[in-house]
């Protein structure tokens, strides 16, 4: 096998789908769900840990001000995620290469 077609096999088999970011954004997205999946941990252990503590602190006001704040940053995540996909891909792309 040459190389071009070992690298095209390696894309395909790391490479991330839209539709699979979007189900989990939808059923996991405040969990940071779609962002675990695309690579970025960082921002969805952010996402996670503050979902936790809004819902831990929910019963004193504060908790729902933090789940607000994450619902909001999880609808901005609906668009920004085919771009998210995209750069995912490209980078990947270009490691490989």
């Amino acid at each position: 096998m040459n190389e071009a077609a070992r690298e095209m096999m390696l894309y395909d088999a790391q490479k991330k789908s839209v539709g699979v970011a979007y189900l989990l954004w939808f059923f996991i997205g405040t969990l940071g769900g779609h962002r675990f999946y695309v690579g970025r941990k960082g921002t969805a252990i952010i996402q996670l840990l503050l979902t936790i503590v809004g819902a831990c602190t929910a019963f004193i006001g504060i908790g729902l001000f933090i789940i607000g704040c994450v619902g909001l940053w999880v609808l901005v995540d609906a668009f920004l995620l085919p771009g998210i996909v995209r750069t995912f891909n490209l980078t990947l792309a270009n490691r490989l290469v």
